[in-house]
């Protein structure tokens, strides 16, 4: 592992890269209107599940898969498996919209990519192109997911910056485990049981006031 793949991976994973990730909550918005959520040990706790049991775990296994595919009508196959496991329709937005922008930025600093992705499954694909290494490059996808979702929660919960930066401390070795258990890239193994905020994606969808896209 060379210094060189860390910090591209900072770099594309940082909040400054333009994809756009502050606007999208992954469903968490409806999840504290709904009161599902409501201070720092809740919202733990549902981090805790979407990265083992939900998006977390299932966009790990998307990013290796498509890291692993080898060609391009494969990778097409896996770009279409996960827009089609996205649990509503603003979770596909999401993935979609994350992936396009990445795409389009990627494309004009490090060469074209073939075609607009879902997000986990673009990143996977510039990752083999630059030669970085694929379990670095989940952890840190994972990190910088669970960093943004607390960010969202910060927003909207009564959490502070200190107590938001122990919590992602204490996520890091999930993020560590869930990257080595999807690194095989079985897409035959794809599941996930973090229905509750599936439902709170879905609700999402009509909440009358909020701040985020999804």
């Amino acid at each position: 592992m060379r210094i060189e793949h860390i910090l591209t991976l900072s770099q594309w994973l940082s909040p400054a890269f333009p994809v756009g990730s502050f606007a999208y909550s992954h469903g968490l918005e409806a999840m504290v209107e709904q009161e599902w959520v409501g201070d720092a040990a809740g919202l733990e706790n549902w981090l805790c599940d979407i990265l083992e049991y939900g998006g977390g775990s299932s966009e790990a296994l998307f990013l290796n898969a498509a890291f692993n595919a080898g060609d391009q009508a494969k990778l097409y196959l896996i770009d279409a498996a996960c827009r089609a496991f996205a649990s509503s329709k603003e979770r596909l937005l999401e993935t979609e919209a994350l992936g396009r922008a990445f795409c389009a930025v990627t494309s004009q600093i490090w060469g074209e990519l073939p075609k607009p992705l879902a997000y986990p499954v673009a990143v996977g694909a510039a990752a083999v192109r630059e030669g970085l290494p694929a379990d670095l490059t989940t952890q840190l996808y994972l990190q910088a997911m669970s960093s943004n979702l607390i960010a969202v929660g910060q927003r909207l919960l009564p959490v502070g910056q200190t107590e938001g930066q122990a919590i992602l401390h204490r996520l890091t070795p999930l993020c560590m485990q869930i990257a080595k258990a999807n690194a095989h890239a079985d897409l035959d193994m794809l599941s996930s049981a973090a229905f509750l905020s599936d439902i709170g994606s879905m609700k999402h969808e009509t909440q009358y006031s909020r701040i985020f896209r999804t």
